[in-house]
């Protein structure tokens, strides 16, 4: 029972997490709202570019979706089921390109299937790339929403249901499919979401030859100055993205941590099965990766290092972009997000674990959630519509970078951190009570090594996810300051064989650093699950 005293104190850990995200994400999306209303709408939705455009975003989503079900369910049984020498590593590398920058990768798929790419075929511009580009993104996914839905399966109800009389398919089908479909419903509804919104690696990718409703939304902002068309397209898009949520319900509320580990060790046949998946998932992998870097190295046929010490030359312009200061302006807002984002998600995860789990908490949980299921290039837009003119004019202090990668980055805190709150054991600081600690002293040396873990993963996943964040980050990046995603994109966007070997310079760069702290997440992760 929650006394008055832990209601308010709740209530309290609350109060400034709710408040931010009503403040970050409730008015720019009325602003959008309200700039989409003051234009002429109706014309906007009714006209037959938007419907064009409309059509190629759910075709996009839903092959890249498909695509991505079929490559990464192999994996996702085999990590799952297998033991075998490098299954950490494979592990770990699964989950990189889920929190790689999205212009990297559309970078590293320019560098494969692009008009100079090693593959020898130009697939930018085309579904076929976009597709490719979607599926090494949401691989992670799959892999471990489905995966860890199979390893809490014990194999042991497979075999029980054959020493019935029941054929391995059968088996299959009847005990272990039943209690698969939820999570590869959910696996199948988050890679929509991602691929429908989807933005960088359209916008990067697409050439200029294909359009989403996200690249649209950028288009009518930045190049033709239609806000009000662009806020009619962001309605659209939020409608749309609300009635699937709508739709699918709770079922996007899946395990995707690692979950308990009731694998089996490979053996006779099942060792090709496994070797040949990690092959080809490592390659799947590794390759857009190492494309970059070589890239970086290469400039008219000739390996050099200038595209790197261009990257490294304090105050040099490449075409008006100085990499090495939007690396540091992409450290500095990616560190300052990532402290206020752990900040709030420590309060609200406080909050949602104290008593019981009522209607009101659980709407509450809901809010907090709200920027993981909305288009980053909505809220972008509506900030810069909210927050980027007087009387309240952002836009050109950083704040507002700040504030947006901080509402981009809170859902993944809080989805970290409210779990190990929740199964938070308070008898240890009871026992530690009864051994003479004071309450303060039970706190920092029982209570805060036992949960330190989770922070530790809710700090790296927020930098992670800050430091490469583009979509939201492309509307309120001032030009003469831009973070190193928008940095990229401009590059590549420009002439010259220097630029764009800076562009993959600054790629490999950004990419290093997110594989670092994936790596380091994957080094000090806890064995309890995340829940999206």
């Amino acid at each position: 029972m929650v006394t008055n005293h832990g209601s308010v104190g709740r209530t309290a850990l609350l109060a400034l997490p709710v408040a931010f995200v009503l403040t970050l994400f409730a008015v720019p999306v009325t602003a959008v709202l309200l700039a989409g209303a003051r234009g002429d709408m109706l014309a906007t939705l009714t006209a037959s570019r938007t419907w064009q455009v409309m059509a190629f975003t759910v075709l996009q989503a839903a092959a890249s979706t498909v695509a991505t079900l079929v490559v990464a369910m192999p994996a996702a049984v085999v990590l799952a089921r297998f033991r075998f020498p490098g299954r950490g590593v494979l592990r770990a590398l699964v989950l990189v390109p889920f929190v790689m920058p999205t212009v990297v990768v559309g970078a590293a798929f320019l560098a494969l299937i692009g008009p100079t790419g090693v593959v020898g075929v130009d697939l930018s511009g085309t579904l076929v790339g976009l597709v490719a580009a979607h599926l090494f993104l949401n691989l992670a996914v799959v892999v471990r929403v489905v995966g860890a839905a199979l390893a809490t399966i014990d194999p042991r109800t497979e075999d029980a249901a054959r020493l019935l009389g029941c054929s391995r398919w059968q088996a299959f089908r009847r005990v272990t499919w039943p209690l698969l479909v939820p999570s590869l419903q959910a696996a199948t509804v988050i890679v929509f979401l991602f691929c429908f919104t989807s933005f960088g690696v359209v916008q990067v990718l697409g050439a200029g030859q294909v359009s989403t409703l996200e690249v649209e939304i950028y288009r009518r902002t930045t190049y033709l100055l239609d806000i009000p068309a662009a806020a009619a397209l962001s309605v659209l898009q939020l409608l749309a993205v609300v009635a699937m949520l709508v739709v699918v319900g709770g079922s996007t509320n899946v395990r995707t941590a690692v979950a308990v580990d009731v694998a089996r060790t490979a053996r006779g046949a099942a060792r090709w099965l496994v070797g040949g998946v990690f092959v080809a998932t490592a390659a799947l992998v590794l390759a857009p990766l190492i494309i970059v870097v070589l890239r970086s190295l290469r400039i008219d046929g000739h390996w050099t290092l200038l595209g790197w010490q261009t990257l490294f030359s304090p105050g040099q312009s490449t075409n008006s972009v100085d990499p090495w200061s939007a690396l540091v302006a992409s450290l500095r807002t990616a560190a300052s997000a990532t402290v206020i984002a752990v900040v709030l998600g420590t309060a609200a995860s406080l909050g949602l674990a104290m008593g019981r789990r009522t209607r009101w908490l659980r709407s509450v949980d809901g809010l907090l959630l709200l920027p993981l299921g909305t288009s980053a290039v909505t809220v972008g837009l509506g900030m810069l519509l909210a927050f980027g003119r007087p009387p309240v004019d952002l836009r050109n202090t950083g704040l507002l970078i700040v504030l947006a990668q901080t509402l981009v980055a809170l859902p993944f805190v809080v989805r970290v951190l409210a779990p190990t709150f929740a199964g938070f054991d308070r008898r240890y600081l009871q026992v530690a009570a009864m051994l003479g600690q004071s309450p303060l002293k039970a706190v920092w040396r029982v209570g805060l090594p036992m949960v330190l873990p989770a922070v530790a993963v809710a700090v790296g996943f927020s930098f992670a996810v800050t430091v490469g964040e583009f979509g939201a980050t492309v509307f309120l990046a001032s030009p003469a300051e831009p973070t190193l995603p928008v940095a990229i994109a401009r590059l590549l966007a420009r002439p010259g064989a220097v630029t764009v070997a800076a562009a993959y310079a600054a790629s490999a760069l950004l990419m290093a650093v997110t594989v670092g702290v994936v790596l380091l997440i994957d080094r000090v992760r806890v064995s309890r699950a995340v829940t999206f």
